[in-house]
């Protein structure tokens, strides 16, 4: 779970992280030099601090996993929400008979929400690699992968004119050689923000 500056949103998703159906499950937040808040007290919740900013967030998600030891990775930003059966949804789809049919990525359908509790819209797209060449709608807080060695988010330098696109890149790069499914269950709620430094919402 990578954060900065977020200390309201960051508690907010801590807790829908902790109440899932799963537990046997570790939260690893990485707190991209911007301090963290009082979190819950929960052994399954572990906490660290960059010593400095990276402004990337792929570097930060990559900490993340390198800390972890679970045989499946899976990712929350600090503004979204799990359901509390996301994981379980998405583990049973990785872990569905027969073996040759399993996937290595699933990604569930997410809701998205503004910050008054409308709904926008729910973005629920059956994985197409063609489609995804030229659209992003895989969102990376859906997404549970299956470790393998050398897994990681790739690292591009941001800048205001380009919108990074880490989540997408990774599941594109990884279907190239890994089989990629879509559960078609809303287990995110992602946030919204109009003023989003890195999304440029079209909301007219």
């Amino acid at each position: 779970m990578p954060t900065y500056c977020r200390p309201d949103l960051l508690r907010r998703a801590v807790h829908s992280a902790l109440a899932q159906s799963v537990h046997d499950h570790v939260i690893i937040v990485v707190d991209d030099a911007g301090g963290l808040p009082a979190l819950p007290s929960d052994p399954r919740l572990v906490a660290v601090s960059l010593a400095r900013n990276t402004a990337t967030i792929g570097v930060v998600r990559n900490i993340g996993i390198r800390l972890s030891r679970s045989d499946f990775v899976a990712f929350l930003d600090d503004d979204n929400e799990w359901e509390p059966d996301h994981l379980d949804v998405a583990l049973r789809a990785l872990e569905k008979d027969p073996v040759t049919q399993r996937a290595d990525l699933v990604y569930t359908a997410v809701r998205r929400i503004f910050a008054d509790g409308s709904e926008m819209d729910v973005l629920s797209t059956p994985f197409d690699r063609k489609l995804l060449a030229g659209t992003s709608f895989v969102d990376a807080s859906s997404i549970v992968i299956r470790r393998f060695p050398g897994l990681h988010f790739s690292r591009p330098y941001r800048s205001r004119e380009r919108y990074p696109r880490e989540d997408w890149e990774i599941v594109f790069r990884l279907s190239r050689h890994r089989r990629v499914d879509h559960v078609p269950v809303q287990t995110v709620r992602y946030l919204v923000n109009p003023e989003s430094y890195w999304t440029a919402w079209n909301l007219r």
